[in-house]
């Protein structure tokens, strides 16, 4: 898949096997990298495994088209064609639903705020409408006549997020990709094999290696973090603050009383259900902090089920066949970090990616702090990493992997400023 982008084929190391590190994992390869993935648990077993799915950039982001809801767009826009690769490559069949969502509000005081979002989110082709009365129940016949109307969104869809992350993971190992699950936790050293500190893994060239729990050690010419709510764990080795927390996200599923009960993805300022094929109705999420605990709880569970049935009436006399938690790794900001481990400023990591448009790759990488959106961006950031571990990719430079760059220059540029993994330090 893809050809070399040297002469001599370079070795990444990813940490983390989510959909972000199978992501990158898999574009990486498609590119001529040799790549291992190294997962502490089990591939997609965390935040990823435990996602609802949803492809929603327009839904999720409401207040104002800045880099991170331009990286969803950008994603958004390329899973047609992704998810369809990964399913050809990997031979697996998983659920992409384009049912397209609404957005509800229940007091006709809040349609202006709708009708602003409308307005800023149709520059960027999101063919939205506000939507009531009778067109309203006609879309959706199940929703709380308390309802006064929704922002509707055609193009938005959803994914099954435990059989899509499966058949990336088939991606993975089909073209090539190495995968190492169950390796517990794992240490950065430096070159010649001592514990890391700040500089001894930062440029381009020297190699890095990680020891394993059990004492192995795997060497790479570069690293590439992605181990979502852990990745904390690993700031000692960079000198840099990495503010990625873990965040309990606790999810319910209903059986649906028939198929396409519910035919589009229903938002409130609360929550979302979404109606998958396999004949349930997925609701979340309740968020609190609990550390690593993937403990359901009551009290989550009934944050829950204090709106969904003013949502949608037919669940007050259900009870859920399924409940399940996932840790979201969320940052101070809300924003991932994506891009080389030094950039302590904007205008520093802006610079380092103008180094990596002129050939000079960087050699440790971050993808982490997608929280809620991980299944969503997993597209855009492989894209995005991929580019920078090719140097940028100057357009037409094929032994820099110009012929396979996705963003362009200035966008390059923009995210890796919007982005930078140091940008808290």
């Amino acid at each position: 898949m893809g050809g070399p982008v040297s002469m001599v084929e370079q070795h990444v190391l990813v940490i983390g096997g989510g959909v972000i590190g199978l992501s990158c994992a898999y574009e990486l390869r498609k590119r001529g990298y040799a790549v291992t993935v190294a997962e502490r648990f089990q591939c997609g077993g965390q935040a990823s495994g435990a996602a609802a799915g949803m492809l929603a950039p327009f839904s999720e982001n409401g207040e104002q088209p800045d880099p991170f809801f331009e990286l969803c767009l950008d994603s958004l826009r390329l899973y047609e064609d992704w998810q369809q690769e990964i399913r050809t490559v990997s031979g697996m069949d998983f659920e992409f639903s384009r049912t397209g969502s609404l957005y509800v509000y229940y007091h006709d005081a809040d349609r202006q705020a709708m009708e602003s979002r409308r307005l800023w989110q149709s520059a960027y082709g999101a063919d939205a409408r506000i939507v009531t009365g009778d067109e309203l129940i006609s879309l959706e016949p199940g929703l709380s006549r308390e309802v006064r109307g929704a922002l509707y969104y055609p193009h938005e869809s959803h994914v099954y997020a435990p059989h899509y992350v499966k058949a990336l993971e088939q991606a993975c190992r089909l073209t090539g990709v190495t995968i190492r699950e169950q390796v517990g936790a794992m240490e950065l050293l430096g070159e010649a094999g001592g514990a890391s500190g700040r500089g001894s893994a930062e440029s381009a060239g020297v190699g890095v290696s990680v020891r394993l729990e059990n004492g192995e050690v795997l060497s790479a010419d570069r690293l590439l973090l992605c181990n979502g709510a852990w990745a904390q764990q690993w700031e000692s080795a960079w000198g840099i603050n990495v503010p990625v927390y873990p965040i309990r996200g606790q999810i319910c599923a209903y059986e649906a009383a028939f198929p396409g009960e519910l035919r589009h993805m229903v938002f409130c300022s609360q929550g979302y259900v979404v109606g998958k094929a396999n004949g349930s109705l997925v609701c979340g999420a309740s968020e609190d902090v609990a550390g690593f605990d993937t403990t359901v709880t009551p009290r989550g569970l009934a944050r829950l089920e204090s709106w969904n049935g003013k949502l949608l009436p037919a669940l007050r006399d259900r009870e859920p066949f399924h409940q399940w938690a996932g840790l979201r790794p969320a940052t101070q900001d809300g924003w991932p970090l994506i891009g080389p481990v030094r950039g302590a400023t904007a205008a520093e990591a802006e610079a380092l990616a103008a180094s990596a448009a002129a050939g000079s790759p960087p050699a440790v990488m971050f993808a982490v702090g997608h929280y809620r959106n991980g299944i969503l961006l997993g597209p855009a950031t492989a894209k995005l990493v991929a580019d920078l571990a090719d140097g940028g990719g100057r357009q037409g430079d094929k032994a820099l992997g110009g012929g396979n760059r996705y963003f362009s220059e200035a966008k390059l540029m923009k995210y890796a400023a919007a982005f930078a993994p140091g940008r808290f330090s």
